[in-house]
């Protein structure tokens, strides 16, 4: 493809990064990602996977905007509120960048759906709201092979890992398990969250996205990483090897089929 001159202006920060260049802007315009969540994760991923100029952006949230997200979801307008939230952020993201192509997925997504949804995408960026939420998008992104980047966040404190089919390293569930009982896991309803954190969190979930998709740098493979906003202190716990008793990716793993464990994937409570 070539690149218009309007194009040319627009990534010329992209086109000078010897990261990047032409042949990585040309990698990230034939790219497709998906990011499930168009929360307070969500929105600073979408934003920055759009002015990255990724060719395809999917947004999977089956919420309405409420004026209570505006103090995190910076994707959403007040004039949003009430709509889709998969219909804000599409305008959103075609006011930054009308040259991104958005595909919208305004459902709930399920043991039975979420395998349709994610297959066509490269990357997905789970920045959903539950640990129930989370475990699904995990599971199925383990069993179809699809790479994503898992983000979680109360008050002002957080965590992020990548998984790529292959490496060896540990999913999501290898680490937390199965969903833990309600009364023992706080919301950000209930503790409340910091947006400005939130946004640290979803930049660098986009940034291994576009890592990845242009096979640049070391990604969160192996380890997991820690955000405390309140320090700003990073902190990463390495984690090279997959857990053998991990029941989607270990050695005896159980967790063969959605639809045949449907029950382990209905949230609870929604928090981000």
């Amino acid at each position: 493809m070539a690149f218009s001159a309007e194009q040319l202006e627009r990534y010329s920060r992209h086109f000078v990064l010897k990261e990047i260049g032409y042949a990585g802007q040309k990698k990230l315009a034939a790219a497709k990602v998906l990011v499930i969540g168009a929360g307070g994760l969500g929105s600073p991923s979408l934003y920055y996977l759009a002015a990255a100029g990724i060719g395809t952006v999917g947004v999977a949230d089956f919420d309405c905007v409420e004026l209570s997200n505006l103090q995190r979801q910076i994707i959403h307008r007040t004039a949003s509120v009430g709509t889709p939230k998969v219909a804000s952020a599409r305008d959103a993201i075609h006011a930054l960048n009308p040259d991104v192509n958005v595909q919208t997925h305004d459902l709930w997504l399920t043991a039975d759906n979420i395998a349709e949804v994610i297959a066509p995408y490269d990357f997905v960026i789970e920045a959903t709201d539950s640990f129930e939420s989370k475990l699904l998008v995990n599971d199925a992104c383990v069993l179809g092979k699809k790479p994503f980047s898992h983000g979680g966040m109360v008050q002002m404190q957080g965590q992020t890992l990548t998984w790529i089919p292959g490496e060896g390293g540990p999913c999501f569930r290898c680490i937390a398990g199965d969903a833990p009982d309600r009364s023992q896991v706080f919301t950000c309803s209930q503790v409340g969250v910091l947006g400005a954190a939130l946004g640290i969190l979803g930049s660098i979930q986009a940034t291994e996205a576009i890592k990845y998709l242009l096979e640049k740098g070391d990604l969160l493979t192996g380890r997991m990483l820690f955000v405390d906003a309140l320090s700003m202190t990073f902190t990463e716990a390495g984690i090279p090897n997959r857990n053998p008793a991990c029941r989607v990716c270990g050695e005896h793993a159980d967790i063969t089929d959605l639809p045949a464990n449907r029950d382990d994937y209905t949230p609870k409570d929604c928090s981000i």
